[in-house]
This record gives structure tokens, C-alpha cells and sequence, in this order.
């Protein structure tokens, strides 16, 4: 997930009622929520060296157990060398309730990056293996409306914190409403969750508690998580169904999200040596509910020497290690070969998207140039 979200679920844990356990609550359960995502450096060195090792270490099994303990102690020398060095009358954060706060908040952060496609590698180091919910896309306005409207109830009380509420309302409303991908439904649905909020924000504090806000919307995310998350496991198999009966050879099918429309999925068919693209509506009708989306592509289960030298090529190990449903185009050069390697996952939403890149070998097979997206 986006570091919004993680951001906005942090502070949600705090407002339902956690931020009152010990001083520093709130800032430990928003940092904890972003922590395993310091790897985001890694960006730095290029999107291959991001693929290669995001969501990896920083987010695997030995890093989580090790993480709490380390934002607890941090938080500890915060309050006793800067918070109460400034204001010593001030009572200090507790150990107990701190640890348990950034154990719930760093936790909260795989479990999230796992209802991604993208994936996660929850068992590093002992085990590079991908791990993948399937429900969630990447960014979801959904999340971020529930877990926000609490927060933006309790926090925007100045000048100075109401005007950044505004701009960052302002910048997601703009992402929700232009695209042309979205929905009509949705970016109704978006206006009026936007609207309440603005009027629990000027009115409501008058009748409503934040922290009673927060309840009433972390019981909404759960279900909507919980709703996201079963809609991937039943459209998958209807698909496969429905594409069987138009006589497709399917050994598997992966349901996907798409932006903002909780509604509609991607399903990914894997045939023999083709993959196959369905989108599956809910609120169509029976006979209109699966549609071939897209043109089949390629699929190859066991790659041959061109594309293992390809998939050797230093430049793009990061693409390599993170391939799911890689499909590839092999070009005859006159001095070699050109192969293109996509995820389909990601490469159909543009041209030339995440998740591609192009590698040209000499007719030793050995790389002679890498292009990667």
C-alpha cells in the first residue's frame, strides 16, 4: 500500500482510542506504520534495484520481530533526551503500552502490503518467497476514507492543519475524479464521503466523538477488507468456469483489483502457453457479468536458453527475482536477439509500464543492452 494509507491506519489506531495509553502513542503507531518501508532508499539506485529489494528483509519475519524493539527504544530516547528535556514537568512514555503499540502498528504494515498484487516477502531472509492477498490495488481511496475521517475530525482544529487537510482532500479528490478509468459510481460515492467528512468535521464534533467516529470506521474498514477480499476468491473461480465453457484450456485463474472500483476485478487465466484477461463486473447482469478484457498474451511455463539469458542479465535481477506472470516476445536480430519481458499483472495498464523491460543478447547470448521501465 501507499504510505498514505499505512499513514492514515496508524493514526485511525490512534484516535479509536490507543493514543491515550501512553505519551508518544500517536507518533509511534504512525511511524511503526511506515517502518518497514525504510527500504524505500533502495529507489535511489534505480527501479530495478527498488524491485530487487523492497518488501523484502525490511519486511520479512526476522525484520518484524526485531522492529518493535527498535521504534521502542528510539521513542524512549525521543522522550528522555528532546520531549522532557523541553518540558520535564511533563509524565514520561511508558515501556510496557509502547511496545505494544509498535508491534501493533509495524505489524499492520505487511498486513496491508499483502492484499496487494505487487506481493510481499514475509518470510526474508530465510525464504525470498512472494506472498500475495490479491485484493487490494496498490493505492485504494477507500482505505483512505475510512481510516481518515476520524483523523481529520480530531486533528484539523488550527489554521495550519486545516489548510493541509484541504490540499491533500483536494490532491486525492483529483486523482478519483479525473481519470477516466474511474467509475461515475465511484467518484459519486467518493463526493459524498468527502462531503461527510466536512460536515463531521463543522458539525458533527458537537454530537459525535472522534473516538466513536474512529469505531464506527475501523469496523466499516474491516468489512470492506474482509468484503474486498472474498470478492477476489469467488470471481476467480466463476471466471475459470465461464472461460472453460467457451472452451479455453485454464489451469488457474487470479482475481486482481482495479483502481477505486471495489466492484469490478481482473482475472488473470493461465492456459498451457497463452494467457487469457476477463473482467468480471458484479453489478452487471448474469449474462454480462465476465468479458474477455484483453488480447491474450503469451505464456511461456518453461522459459528456454534465449530467455534464461535474458533473465540473467545484471541489470534487471530485480525484475527477475520479482516476476509473477512473466510473458515474453522473442525477436531474431541479425546479429543476435531481442527479447521483451512483461508481467502482465502491471504491463497492460500502459504501454511499457512496471514490470518491463527489454534485453538484447549477441548470438553468444550474452546481454548487449537492457532497457528497463
Amino acid at each position: 500500500m501507499d504510505n498514505l494509507a499505512h499513514s492514515l491506519v496508524g493514526a485511525w489506531m490512534a484516535e479509536a482510542g490507543l493514543k491515550r495509553t501512553t505519551p508518544l502513542a500517536t507518533a509511534t503507531l504512525v511511524i511503526g506504520a511506515n517502518l518497514p518501508d525504510v527500504d524505500a532508499v533502495f529507489a535511489l539506485g534505480g527501479s530495478d534495484a527498488s524491485l530487487y529489494w523492497r518488501r523484502g528483509w525490511t519486511h520479512g519475519v526476522l525484520a518484524l520481530s526485531l522492529w518493535p524493539f527498535v521504534l521502542t527504544g528510539l521513542m524512549l530516547l525521543w522522550d528522555r533526551y528532546v520531549r522532557r528535556r523541553k518540558h520535564p514537568d511533563l509524565p514520561p512514555a511508558r515501556v510496557g503500552p509502547l511496545l505494544l503499540l509498535s508491534t501493533l502498528s509495524v505489524l499492520s504494515h505487511p498486513a496491508l502490503d499483502w492484499l496487494n498484487t505487487y506481493g510481499v516477502r514475509l518470510l526474508m531472509p530465510f525464504d525470498g518467497a512472494w506472498f500475495y492477498g490479491d485484493a487490494l490495488f496498490i493505492i485504494d481511496p477507500w482505505v483512505w476514507l475510512l481510516a481518515g475521517t476520524s483523523v481529520i475530525m480530531a486533528d484539523a482544529r488550527t489554521r495550519k492543519s486545516a489548510a493541509g487537510w484541504c490540499v491533500l482532500g483536494a490532491a486525492s479528490t483529483a486523482l478519483i475524479m479525473f481519470p477516466v478509468f474511474v467509475p461515475w459510481p465511484a467518484k459519486v460515492l467518493w463526493c459524498v464521503g468527502v462531503a461527510a467528512i466536512l460536515w463531521l468535521r463543522l458539525r458533527g464534533t458537537h454530537i459525535l466523538s472522534a473516538q466513536r467516529v474512529a469505531t464506527v470506521c475501523g469496523v466499516g474498514l474491516v468489512l470492506y477488507l474482509s468484503a474486498i477480499f472474498v470478492g477476489s476468491q469467488v470471481a476467480a473461480p466463476r471466471a475459470m468456469a465461464w472461460l472453460r465453457a467457451q472452451n479455453l484450456p485454464v489451469e488457474r485463474t487470479i482475481a486482481g483489483p482495479l483502481p477505486a472500483n471495489p466492484f469490478v476485478r481482473d482475472i488473470i487465466a493461465l492456459g498451457p502457453d497463452r494467457y487469457h484477461f476477463v473482467r468480471a463486473d458484479f453489478l452487471a447482469e448474469a449474462e454480462g457479468r465476465f468479458r474477455i478484457s484483453d488480447p491474450s498474451a503469451p505464456r511461456e511455463p518453461q522459459p528456454g536458453p534465449i530467455i534464461e539469458a535474458a533473465l540473467s542479465a545484471p541489470q534487471i535481477r530485480g525484475l527477475a527475482n520479482w516476476l509473477r506472470l512473466p510473458s515474453y516476445q522473442v525477436e531474431e536480430q541479425p546479429d543476435g536477439w531481442r527479447v521483451t519481458i512483461r508481467d502482465v499483472r502491471y504491463s497492460r495498464m500502459q504501454s511499457g509500464g512496471l514490470g518491463t523491460a527489454v534485453v538484447e543478447l549477441d548470438s553468444a547470448l550474452r546481454p548487449l543492452r537492457v532497457e528497463a521501465q
